[in-house]
């Protein structure tokens, strides 16, 4: 008996779950799903079979990932925020084939009750606001909130709001760590670029590339 997975969990036979990683009460785990070490997935989360999590994702209560999702290194998932992978369903006309994927990128957040439409990006280390409704690519370091959701401003790794214009140029320090991060071009970085390494030495830009590569299964 695995102690990291409660009795009332069901991981089916085939399922790979990294090292420490735990499954809480009444999720359920289909057999392709592939997860990484040191995760949690909290009551009533299902993960499907066209699933891959990378390390150290923190899935809050009574969220389903669904096929076709991709969730990269350190990813957090609020409560009951919810995935799709059909732009337009209808339940007499079946689209397991038109399935859109959607990757949510190294460190990022997304907050309780928000939606993210099928078929986009979550850049690294952005946070979409709690009940945000997501229906295009997210940059990374961005901060998204409404419906849909708006570009409203910038964060950093620590997930604080950093003094930086929507566009044009700038530079600001985390207000926690004091890293500093530059707006060039539309676009936030850190002075000190991070590539989160795995104990294996690839990355999760790495994963992201390996992930693109599966076939869906429908």
């Amino acid at each position: 008996m695995n102690d990291n997975i409660h009795p009332s969990a069901i991981v089916d036979a085939g399922a790979v779950l990294g090292e420490g990683t735990r499954v809480w009460h009444f999720a359920h785990v289909c057999a392709g799903a592939r997860i990484g070490k040191g995760c949690s997935l909290g009551q009533n989360v299902f993960v499907a079979n066209d699933v891959h999590i990378g390390d150290g994702v923190k899935v809050q209560n009574n969220v389903s990932i669904y096929d076709a999702v991709t969730l990269e290194d350190e990813v957090f998932c609020g409560p009951s925020m919810v995935f799709t992978n059909v732009y337009n369903p209808r339940a007499a006309v079946v689209r397991k084939h038109e399935y859109r994927r959607t990757l949510v990128r190294c460190g990022a957040s997304i907050g309780a009750n928000a939606t993210i439409v099928c078929g986009v990006t979550v850049g690294e280390y952005a946070f979409v606001a709690a009940g945000a409704v997501v229906n295009r690519d997210v940059p990374a370091f961005a901060l998204v909130a409404g419906v849909p959701a708006r570009h409203i401003g910038w964060v950093s790794r620590h997930g604080e709001r950093l003094d930086l214009p929507l566009a044009g140029h700038g530079a600001a320090p985390c207000p926690q760590t004091g890293e500093r991060y530059v707006l060039r071009d539309g676009a936030c970085t850190p002075l000190a670029p991070h590539n989160h390494q795995h104990n294996d030495g690839t990355s999760a830009r790495d994963d992201a590339h390996a992930h693109a590569a599966y076939p869906a299964q429908g």
